[in-house]
């Protein structure tokens, strides 16, 4: 896998790093404040967190399997969890980072792991370490 300490690698970790902290303090705090309101939705907020800032390590220290594994993780959670948003609204009354597929947050948790995807396959079929 490519070095991520500069270029392309780095901005993808800094998002990457960027949406660990979102994801994670939103859902610390929704859970804390209001977890009996949306305990379903605001869990899936706590899983996002999880696998984004484990993504991140990952990419970070460069450990493509890992990073390979939890982007996979990332683009199913967020296609399933942006189809059940959809067919039952009542499983997601507040927004979370995937819910609406990423609506809230720009589309960008929908677009991110297909980059990263795109990013871990292009590194490593360049021939970089």
């Amino acid at each position: 896998m490519s070095d991520t300490s500069h270029g392309f690698g780095r901005v993808l970790v800094a998002i990457y790093a960027v949406f660990a902290l979102a994801a994670s303090a939103r859902s610390i705090v929704q859970l804390a404040t209001k977890a009996d309101e949306a305990p379903f939705a605001y869990s899936m907020s706590a899983f996002a967190g999880v696998v984004y800032v484990v993504a991140t390590i990952a990419l970070a220290r460069s450990l493509r399997g890992l990073a390979l594994l939890t982007i996979s993780i990332e683009l199913v959670g967020v296609l399933v969890t942006g189809v059940l948003s959809l067919v039952d609204d009542s499983l997601f009354p507040d927004q979370t980072v995937w819910s609406g597929f990423g609506e809230g947050y720009g589309f960008v948790p929908l677009v991110l792991p297909l980059v990263g995807l795109w990013w871990l396959r292009r590194t490593t079929s360049s021939g970089q370490s």
